[in-house]
């Protein structure tokens, strides 16, 4: 009898020992909403305040061209036919710029949006990186490819502070 107490005792110190074990071998894990953070970035409302001003800026110049053609084509109905064909082809340079102007405005406005993103994704990447590992995480998803997420695991808020108190440390 004493002997099964003995290395029931034994077995159960044993257990004790390695659940301690396992226990510590557990990783630290949590999960951001990487579109919230990206959305409440303080350089990201200021860089898309930035290019929505852009935007207008090149709206404007469009409407002026807009305008021209319209005063062309009023001139031009007013115009013998053989007058008109002519005003025609100014009419048609115009378009012509028009249409060149806004490809080229679509694309050099996307082409900068794109490196903005890319860029801002860089150092929200980079500050988590660090976030995790100063707060010892092994790990830190983007909630988009998590089924299921325990609230008490989402680091969003404390990473969007990190990322805007760091912003906010450089812009002084």
């Amino acid at each position: 009898m004493k002997r099964s107490l003995g290395v029931g005792l034994a077995v159960l110190a044993l257990s004790a020992v390695l659940a301690g074990g396992v226990c510590a071998a557990v990783e630290k894990i949590g999960y951001v909403d990487l579109a919230r953070i990206f959305d409440e970035y303080q350089k990201t409302k200021e860089l898309d305040k930035s290019l929505e001003a852009r935007g207008a800026q090149k709206q404007a110049e469009r409407d002026k061209m807009v305008a021209e053609v319209k005063r062309l084509r009023d001139e031009a109905e007013l115009l013998s036919a053989k007058a008109k064909e002519d005003k025609q082809v100014s009419i048609d340079d115009k378009i012509k710029t028009l249409q060149e102007f806004d490809r080229s405005t679509r694309d050099t406005l996307r082409r900068e949006r794109d490196s903005m993103v890319r860029d801002i994704l860089k150092e929200i990447e980079a500050v988590i990186g660090d976030y995790g590992k100063a707060q010892g995480y092994s790990f830190i998803f983007n909630d988009r490819v998590l089924v299921f997420k325990d609230e008490q695991s989402d680091l969003t808020p404390q990473v969007v502070k990190a990322l805007n108190g760091s912003y906010a440390a450089k812009k002084k």
